[in-house]
């Protein structure tokens, strides 16, 4: 439409009938003449509008999407890492049974220790016959996990965290070569210092070598300092054998440790260290001494046998 002296008056016209139209439609209330007239609008235009509503709707929701997608990406790991461990409980049912007995006696040792740990499972093995012996566990530096943290489950020390990703980490076991920790005596609180063998003993090198020892002692961590990478007092294992003393400066032992490195399964990392350490508290109880079985014999004098004083006469 052009923009001539005509066109303008008709629009003036046009809104002048349109505050008419409203004005009558707000005195009538629900008598207004006007009332059928909207209805019958509302009629024609409403599936429209909601078609158009349904069209944007997505654009609006996809704009929210995008803005919170941060959070969601967030709530949607934490619902895979549950449906994740929801599987590995729905397997077999000894399995399962296994791994919960294994966690409430590590959270048994850790609450004796008053270690603050984060529980993880072990989802890779190194190669034992190769260089290393190392495990890589379920949890990283998103869990608060740092290097040169102390390991442990239920039975006692498993190694120190060596390298961590976002979401994992690399274990070095306390049975690798390369490991080495440091160890006081059960009682006597003789100071060594632990290093792996593989699949054979740990190798204890005493400081005293005139120290009194013996098979059957244990062993605790002796910590470190600012606790890394070890914490006080993890149980270590059993003198299982004792180099006699040449009269050196230290003495060698052979300590079988509690931990059974091929069978790690549920294992916690050390995120908080004990504020004091707990000694030999997290040693388990000593086994009871087996009884020597004692065997009596009663002897039954038979109803032939000779009196006191008296000589049997043979017929």
């Amino acid at each position: 439409m052009r923009d001539t002296r005509e066109s303008r008056l008709l629009l003036v016209l046009l809104i002048a009938v349109a505050f008419a139209l409203i004005t009558v439609d707000i005195r009538g209330g629900e008598d207004s003449p006007v009332d059928d007239a909207r209805q019958g609008a509302a009629a024609v235009f409403g599936p429209i509008e909601d078609s158009v509503s349904t069209a944007v709707n997505p654009v609006g929701n996809a704009v929210s999407a995008v803005r919170d997608s941060g959070e969601r990406h967030d709530r949607l790991a934490v619902l895979e890492k549950e449906n994740t461990a929801l599987k590995a409980r729905l397997g077999s049912d000894d399995r399962n049974s296994s791994r919960l007995k294994q966690l409430d006696k590590m959270l048994k040792t850790a609450g004796e220790g008053q270690y603050g740990i984060k529980g993880a499972e072990v989802i890779a093995i190194g190669a034992a016959q190769g260089f290393s012996w190392t495990i890589t566990v379920d949890v990283g530096a998103n869990d608060g996990i740092q290097r040169d943290m102390t390991v442990l489950n239920g039975d006692g020390l498993v190694g120190r965290v060596t390298t961590v990703g976002p979401n994992t980490a690399t274990v070095l076991l306390a049975n690798d070569p390369d490991f080495t920790v440091g160890t006081r005596m059960e009682a006597t609180d003789e100071l060594g210092f632990a290093s792996g063998q593989g699949d054979r003993p740990l190798r204890v090198e005493l400081l005293n070598g005139k120290a009194d020892v013996k098979k059957g002692d244990r062993l605790v961590t002796f910590g470190s300092q600012a606790d890394k990478p070890f914490v006080p007092g993890v149980p270590v294992g059993v003198v299982s054998r004792v180099d006699p003393s040449g009269g050196g400066l230290t003495r060698t032992l052979y300590v079988t440790p509690y931990v059974s490195f091929t069978k790690l399964d549920i294992v916690g990392v050390v995120v908080q260290a004990p504020k004091k350490d707990p000694r030999d508290t997290v040693l388990p109880a000593k086994p009871k001494p087996t009884p020597t079985p004692t065997v009596t014999v009663t002897v039954t004098p038979s109803a032939n046998a000779p009196v006191d004083g008296e000589i049997q006469q043979e017929q």
